[in-house]
């Protein structure tokens, strides 16, 4: 073989390998360059703390705020949801997990899940989106709420104060003692028994509280609640409690003590009278379009957490009836749920 011929096969090898390089191996056309904001890699970890209606309603919201911002699960994204059914090791070994798999963004809904959250993301610079936490400073997962400089932001669900506290007084006019069932460890149930505590006298009502620490203390602490001679029980925010408050109302039913819920679900599902009650979708909605900015570049932070504060009184007419109570007057026009 001539030294033309073999430089000829060295330059064709070449060529070759060339082309080979340039598609990438593959008889597909070469793919069009990514538009700016495409979120086909993108990853989102979904933590719910327990399964009970007002967290469910959130969940449903995140997805429906994700999907208007573009984010649509096994289409432009990746979800991955976890319901740490009340357990605290569930919901951090979750937490973790999404840590390991390389989340872009984790949203945790309820105030457990997002300490867990926090905890396990912080160090590897994941972003925290959080839903229905009621104190997040207190929860410790940020310094200051219009300027949180932690990794999280996310919703506070800012209770209704007067506005409950006006409606058992329209509903009992001769009330005087409102119990409040607890959980110790809950950092949002804390702040909203303070906040209870400070305008309570102004209804011309007497707070009683009792404390708990898990589910198997919800059966004695609703017991000592009625022993100690509550007119009424306002149930908050407190997830351990709704997640048990076939538990409660077991006791208060038989005892004659209406139940006022924090939250529309507590009077559809679980036996409350009445509420002054927020719209957990729409706060649900508002988190997953702040996890798309977070996602879209905006900066966690300084992204300011938004406090979600509009509520509507509802009731259940079956619920009052077992008490034989009726609506009063300024609630005529006020929404119905369940039965």
């Amino acid at each position: 073989m001539t030294s033309k011929k073999v430089l000829a096969i060295i330059l064709s090898l070449i060529m070759i390998l060339s082309l080979a390089a340039c598609s990438g191996g593959s008889n597909e056309p070469a793919a069009e360059p990514a538009e700016s904001g495409e979120t086909e890699s993108v990853r989102i970890g979904i933590l719910q703390f327990a399964p009970h209606a007002s967290l469910d309603n959130c969940y449903n919201g995140i997805i429906e705020g994700l999907k208007e911002a573009g984010f649509v699960d096994g289409e432009t994204c990746t979800i991955d949801f976890v319901n740490g059914m009340g357990e605290g090791e569930t919901n951090s070994m979750a937490a973790q997990k999404f840590v390991t798999d390389g989340c872009d963004v984790i949203i945790a809904i309820a105030t457990p899940s997002a300490t867990a959250a926090y905890a396990a993301a912080k160090d590897a610079g994941i972003p925290v989106i959080f839903s229905a936490v009621s104190s997040p400073t207190g929860a410790g997962l940020v310094q200051d709420l219009n300027n949180p400089q932690t990794g999280c932001s996310g919703t506070s669900d800012n209770l209704n104060y007067p506005a409950q506290l006006a409606m058992i007084r329209a509903f009992q006019p001769e009330a005087k003692t409102v119990g409040i069932l607890y959980t110790t460890s809950e950092a949002n149930s804390v702040a909203q028994i303070e906040e209870y505590e400070k305008i309570a006298g102004d209804y011309g009502f007497e707070i009683k509280t009792q404390g708990v620490t898990d589910a198997s203390e919800i059966a004695s602490g609703i017991a000592s609640l009625l022993a100690s001679g509550i007119d009424c029980l306002c149930n908050l925010t407190d997830n351990n409690v709704v997640n048990n408050f076939s538990v409660v109302t077991a006791a208060t039913d038989p005892a004659g003590v209406p139940c006022y819920g924090s939250e529309e679900e507590q009077v559809a599902q679980y036996g409350c009278v009445a509420s002054e009650t927020l719209d957990y979708i729409a706060l649900g909605k508002t988190t997953g379009k702040m996890a798309a900015d977070v996602l879209n570049g905006a900066d966690i932070m300084t992204m300011p957490v938004s406090i979600v504060s509009d509520s509507e009184p509802v009731y259940s007419n079956a619920n009052l009836a077992k008490f034989d109570m009726a609506v009063p007057a300024d609630y005529a026009g006020a929404r119905v749920v369940g039965e």
